[in-house]
């Protein structure tokens, strides 16, 4: 489709998985939708991650309450949408390495498990078992939450679009926002069109979008890189996504090698730097990695809320809704965030 209709109930700002899921959630509703992404659809953060939902998130039960309910609707995804989705369990374990750590989970255990989050405490043996990179010297406990998956994130863009477009939403690639005036009219190289709502769903430009409508979200795009090891001298199977809780260096499976991340470097560190510790926490933690070849495999940037905890709700004197700051974890959050939008613009 090349001519944007004059006008639409809803007009949502990013094709990526938070922007397809609001428009599928909408359109389903009766909601007359367009969504307008820059470029192609999940062609931004929904592509940068490393393919996996989960539940616990340490510190965040409110995280783990949309991540729980987001779970269950990709367990169900074929029956709306007509795209299954090839969901591998993995798990995902949280390294704890000091008794502070340790403390802090029991604090917050009954809350996370309050909100449905399947987690709890284990040794270091059992630790080592579940993942046998593990170094058992070098962990006091771990946390464990089996509901974590593997899953490919386009996959989830390409059903939620698909189905928004059965109901009768369009979507436009390419068409970048450059604009939007006080009414509601949004403008694009392509023309311009009249939202009675607008849906700011473009990850790391959320704050771009939302200024042009004069709304202020106190996001921080970060940069995030992704890691290859050599392939180690010594096959090993598939293990679960595993953190370390004080550095947040995360691992995981990735056909003969092991994919790995620790955000990117700090503001005037050098690359030389930055790899030198992620090599030493390597070789702490998973001695087998010890001295391994890394390798750039992909980076990309998020959109991360001051506390790392999403923004999704609607400004108090315009039709502007948003949902952003989900830190790398939109796929986990992705059809909570979109049922939550559609509550909020059907009770405006």
């Amino acid at each position: 489709m090349s001519a944007l209709p004059a006008r639409a109930d809803a007009v949502v700002i990013g094709g990526g998985v938070i922007g397809t899921s609001a428009a599928y959630h909408l359109a389903e509703a009766g909601v007359d939708t367009v969504l307008l992404e820059r470029a192609g659809l999940g062609g931004g953060a929904s592509a940068h991650t490393a393919g996996m939902v989960r539940t616990y998130f340490p510190g965040a039960p409110s995280t783990g309450q949309r991540a729980v309910r987001s779970l269950n609707a990709y367990h169900d995804f074929a029956r709306h949408t007509a795209a299954p989705l090839a969901l591998k369990r993995l798990g995902f374990m949280v390294l704890f390495t000091d008794e502070q750590q340790i403390a802090g989970f029991e604090a917050e255990q009954r809350a996370q498990r309050a909100v449905g989050v399947e987690v709890g405490l284990i040794g270091p043996r059992e630790a080592s078992g579940l993942n046998p990179l593990v170094d058992e010297r070098a962990v006091l406990a771990a946390a464990w939450s089996p509901e974590a998956y593997h899953v490919d994130g386009l996959d989830i863009v390409r059903g939620y679009a698909a189905a928004a477009r059965n109901h009768g939403a369009r979507l436009f690639t390419h068409t970048p926002v450059t604009h939007i005036d006080d009414d509601n009219t949004v403008h694009t190289p392509q023309g311009r069109i009249k939202a009675d709502t607008i849906v700011c769903t473009a990850g790391p430009w959320s704050g771009e979008v939302a200024s042009m409508a004069s709304v202020d979200l106190p996001l921080a795009p970060r940069t995030m890189e992704m890691l290859f090891t050599d392939v180690p001298p010594s096959p090993h199977r598939e293990m679960p996504m595993t953190m370390h809780a004080a550095s947040g260096l995360r691992i995981r499976s990735w056909k003969d090698r092991v994919l790995l991340a620790m955000g990117a470097p700090k503001a005037g560190e050098a690359r030389e730097d930055w790899l030198g510790r992620i090599a030493e926490h390597l070789g702490t933690l998973f001695p087998a990695l010890d001295g391994i070849g890394l390798h750039r495999a992909w980076s990309g940037d998020f959109d991360a809320a001051p506390d790392n905890r999403a923004l999704i709700g609607e400004h108090p004197t315009r039709r502007f809704l948003y949902a952003a700051g989900f830190t790398g974890a939109g796929l986990c959050q992705a059809p909570a965030a979109g049922e939550k939008l559609r509550d909020l613009l059907i009770a405006q």
